[in-house]
């Protein structure tokens, strides 16, 4: 049985020279990161001893990140080790994040998105979408079904996980093509252009459907955690599905608008329908594993959402309600989710029940830890003073305090950011910059915040931005100034409509 990180594996490769390009940039952030440390100990700083080693450390980080000299979590393990050897903060404060709730968010998500990748649910559900008679044989109705089963699926599961599940698809779809096209150059094109936008959209709307949940991509948890932790502001699940949901489907109607030009004038012909209702054959009756996953991702969703629908019907302030609020946080939810994997029977003479304990500890932990040493050096940098230096010196600098100006800074920042470095490093980094500055210039830090955690989600334009990017990059069908192109459009359009949701839905949600 394959796991989710094997996929990911078999698919996720980097041209020579990329590999070469990441080869130096970890080569020099090897020997730049402990430089800027101790050159940042020795500059006299009007900081207390502990913010200045903090920012000593943080420089280190920074710059192990954004090169990957280190494995992020690794890196992120390292910050808090630091702080408790230089005498910054004692082991118990700087660890205790680690065991945030929010952890247990992850943890629970991710179990029970082990189980739909371990028992072929996504699969099913991508083979059912595909083989519906509404699809047909248009080119573009395809385009846009695949594109949508990618950005759902990526609502609930890592969008690298996504990927990795629809691109052997959408190679098999363009692989069909290629064999039934006339063999003429116009026709070839037609064929090549198609897989273009197939295999963009399998990245870039997966990449977006992230943003709907808050266990849809690692920063949006990142932001919510931190912006509780620090800034003492709660964002329940319901409250930002109620912003990332309108979002992302702003954004996939642009994603299809942009690739539609891709499948004009192309049909892909009834046997390419044929191949995926072969596939869904294949698949047999829905099994009794998979119909325990879909129990308890049921389950898990309704203990999630129910808050916002007591808010809905009225019930928010009853005894039952706050009760619930007590009893069930996200995480605690998302745990009673992943503990029912371990109780459903599979065969219940044999003990044999949907998900055993080597499967589910095949898990990203390294988001796990780097999840936590995130929310541990943003909790020491404020602690120790140095965010608050680091708000006012920026706040200082900078013509407009407005919540849109500061809005409109930290969302194009993260995005730009998540460029060169991964989506979840640039949370780490910029949230908590964003909060600080927000809280110097007396601006609410929320929409700050949020607007660097979903801005952190893009990376479009280059095959290093994201795996999902590097995977769809691999096939061969995409020229590097294909992807800047697309890339470009979208980070400018997604910048345009992350700010002004958050600005406008920002102060009516949170």
């Amino acid at each position: 049985m394959q796991t989710s990180d094997q996929a990911i594996d078999a698919v996720e490769r980097y041209s020579p020279a990329e590999e070469r390009f990441n080869r130096r940039r970890r080569t020099v952030g090897l020997w730049l990161a402990p430089a800027v440390l101790l050159v940042l100990l020795a500059l006299p700083m009007p900081l207390s001893v502990a913010g200045h080693r903090m920012a000593a450390i943080m420089g280190l980080v920074v710059v192990l990140w954004m090169t990957e000299a280190l494995p992020m979590a690794v890196t992120a393990m390292l910050g808090p080790m630091l702080a408790v050897i230089f005498g910054v903060a004692d082991a118990r404060s700087a660890l205790a994040p680690f065991a945030d709730p929010i952890i247990f968010l992850f943890i629970g998500s991710f179990i029970l998105a082990e189980a739909m990748f371990v028992h072929g649910v996504d699969r099913r559900i991508a083979f059912t979408a595909l083989s519906s008679p509404l699809v047909g044989s248009s080119a573009i109705r395809v385009l846009v079904v695949y594109a949508a089963v990618a950005t759902v699926l990526s609502m609930w599961i890592s969008n690298t996980a996504t990927t990795a599940m629809m691109f052997p698809i959408g190679l098999s779809i363009v692989n069909h093509l290629t064999r039934v096209a006339p063999r003429d150059e116009a026709s070839r094109q037609s064929v090549r252009q198609f897989a273009l936008g197939l295999l963009l959209l399998t990245s870039f709307g997966a990449s977006v459907g992230g943003m709907a949940t808050p266990v849809g991509t690692p920063p949006n948890l990142i932001g919510i955690g931190m912006l509780e932790r620090i800034a003492h502001v709660r964002i329940s699940f319901f409250q930002w599905m109620a912003l990332g949901v309108p979002l992302v489907v702003l954004l996939f109607g642009f994603l299809v608008a942009l690739f539609s030009s891709t499948a004009r004038g192309l049909r892909v012909g009834e046997g390419s329908g044929d191949l995926v209702r072969e596939e869904l054959r294949r698949l047999g009756p829905l099994s009794q594993p998979e119909r325990n996953v879909l129990v308890a991702f049921g389950v898990t969703v309704v203990l999630w959402i129910a808050p916002g629908l007591f808010t809905i019907g009225g019930w928010d302030e009853t005894a039952f309600a706050r009760g619930y609020a007590t009893a069930m946080p996200e995480g605690i939810a998302a745990m009673v989710g992943a503990m029912l994997l371990f109780v459903l029977p599979v065969d219940w003479r044999t003990r044999r029940f949907t998900i055993t304990w080597d499967q589910a500890v095949r898990i990203d932990w390294g988001i796990v830890l780097l999840y936590g040493g995130g929310l541990a050096i943003g909790g020491l940098a404020f602690s120790t003073g140095l965010a608050d230096a680091l708000g006012r010196g920026i706040a200082a600098w900078l013509p407009s305090h407005s919540s849109f100006v500061l809005t409109a800074l930290f969302t194009a920042t993260a995005i730009v950011l998540s460029e060169a470095t991964s989506n979840t490093a640039s949370a780490n980094m910029i949230v908590p910059v964003a909060i600080a500055v927000a809280q110097a210039a007396g601006v609410r830090p929320v929409e700050p915040a949020l607007g660097a955690t979903l801005g952190a989600s893009m990376g479009f334009m280059m095959p290093i931005s994201t795996p999902p990017n590097a995977i769809v990059y691999s096939s061969g069908f995409i020229p590097i100034t294909a992807m800047m192109r697309y890339g470009i459009a979208l980070d400018v359009v997604a910048f345009v409509l992350i700010v002004a949701a958050v600005t406008l839905a920002g102060p009516l949600l949170f």
